[in-house]
């Protein structure tokens, strides 16, 4: 087929659109400063909590959670910081098991100024043994300065 002089800006043009139609363009967002403060930010409260968890501190453990927090679990939704340490309890008194607690593959999404959502892999382990592990879900504010958790959806 021949095209025209005339018509060949047209049939540029659409050979372009016809092109540009086929190719997929990935657009990478760079974080912003504040979405990798809000990473190192619960990043810190994670590890916070792991350590507490790991040398027996229910107390230090449950300061990352505010007051009228909400813990979702297989049973139904536990209500405020009271009723959620009630159900960890057992596992720091005498005798309760509470396997070495860590975190990983932590992905945090800003949802705004003070609010992000951060998804990651609870790693529960006895020794070299993976007890447990799942994905665990949390909505987190910062805070007087640090972040802690609103809402806790662990599997």
């Amino acid at each position: 087929m021949r095209v025209s002089p005339r018509s060949l800006p047209a049939a540029l043009l659409a050979g372009t659109l016809a092109l540009a139609a086929c190719v997929h363009v990935a657009v990478v967002r760079r974080p912003t400063s504040d979405a990798v403060e809000a990473r190192v930010g619960v990043a810190a409260m994670l590890e916070h909590g792991a350590a507490a968890w790991n040398r027996g501190d229910l107390d230090g453990f449950m300061s990352d959670y505010v007051p009228d927090a909400t813990f979702v679990t297989g049973r139904g939704v536990v209500r405020g910081v009271a009723a959620i340490r009630e159900r960890y309890a057992p596992r720091f008194g005498p005798g309760g098991v509470r396997d070495s607690l860590f975190f990983r593959d932590l992905e945090v999404d800003l949802l705004g100024p003070d609010v992000a959502n951060a998804v990651a892999f609870y790693v529960l382990m006895r020794g070299d043994s993976v007890t447990s592990t799942g994905p665990t879900s949390l909505v987190v504010r910062k805070a007087d300065g640090r972040w802690r958790i609103v809402h806790d959806h662990s599997s």
